[in-house]
């Protein structure tokens, strides 16, 4: 039997509801208490900080507990944002948060990814840049800006790609 699209969509919105007013009584859940739910984070502080996915500077409230950010709300008194954030604003803590998240250099050898320190990997960085740039000149390099650069940080990334002798420099705001 073929099950068209509406259908299904029915079927899933009924079973959905019979299980939550027939279903199981789950015995490992319990009840939050009246001072959980005003309260879940006892001792947090609201901290209001800039969002640094871009930099439009949209405001962010961000509850930290014991120096580590547990959730965010967005800053309705904002100049900039107003109370809105973009997609990837209002998932600003999932970036910070993940257990994905890389928070040391790394490289992958023989098919193992290794961590490095800072100084070998901006040392090995470096000396390769140069390789490729005595090898074959200073335009055989793109620089690409990033999103995430304020307006000072774009005009020094500017100012390296001159330093180094190129204008094949890019940036994903067109600054």
């Amino acid at each position: 039997m073929v099950l068209a699209r509406r259908n299904f969509l029915k079927f899933a919105a009924i079973s959905s509801l019979a299980t939550s007013a027939f279903g199981v009584e789950n015995k490992n859940l319990r009840q939050a208490s009246k001072e959980e739910i005003a309260n879940p984070y006892p001792n947090s502080k609201i901290v209001r900080t800039i969002c640094t996915i871009c930099s439009a500077g949209c405001g962010i409230k961000a509850e930290v507990q014991d120096g580590v950010w547990v959730r965010q709300e967005n800053a309705v008194e904002h100049p900039i944002s107003q109370g809105s954030h973009c997609c990837k604003g209002i998932d600003q803590i999932d970036l910070t948060k993940s257990k994905q998240r890389i928070k040391y250099p790394m490289k992958k050898e023989n098919g193992k990814w290794i961590r490095l320190s800072w100084e070998q990997a901006i040392n090995e960085i470096g000396d390769k840049m140069l390789d490729i740039r005595n090898e074959s000149g200073p335009d055989s390099v793109m620089f690409l800006g990033s999103a995430k650069f304020n307006n000072q940080q774009a005009y020094y990334f500017r100012k390296f790609a001159a330093f180094w002798g190129t204008n094949n420099i890019d940036h994903v705001a067109r600054i």
